[in-house]
């Protein structure tokens, strides 16, 4: 399988995100779904309404071009965790933690939510902004 490296035009795509994921008082999640009937009985398990915003960035983070198909979601958890490892971080990195950030969220309602609230998504973005102005 060839793998393939992002554009500079998509590296500036994502990048691009940063401000409107990081803007003071942004908050990811419109409002969460579902949840407890008034009985406290259980209705369903509760699920997040993400903004716009959000869910272009992961429409897009899911691109071909930003996969690691290969990926182990315990090493990139560690890795996402580490900021020296992100701060370091290249792109083939950043793909792997990217993915981790993606795909969360089949496993765990709120995963992109929290992603983005715990700084992981911010800091990979630095990261990617760096890597571009090394390369132009």
């Amino acid at each position: 399988m060839k793998i393939r490296v992002p554009t500079s035009r998509e590296i500036e795509e994502l990048v691009g995100f940063l401000p409107k994921l990081t803007a003071d008082g942004f908050n990811p999640i419109r409002r969460w779904h579902g949840g407890t009937k008034d009985e406290g009985e259980l209705a369903t398990m509760p699920w997040p309404e993400y903004e716009e915003h959000v869910v272009e960035f992961f429409r897009i983070a899911s691109s071909e071009c930003w996969s690691d198909h290969g990926y182990r979601p315990v090493d990139a958890g560690r890795m996402l965790s580490d900021a020296d490892v992100v701060k370091n971080a290249d792109l083939a990195k950043i793909k792997t933690m990217l993915t981790f950030c993606v795909r969360g969220e089949r496993f765990c309602d709120g995963h992109w939510g929290a992603m983005i609230e715990e700084g992981h998504i911010e800091r990979l973005l630095q990261r990617l902004a760096e890597l571009k102005r090394g390369n132009d």
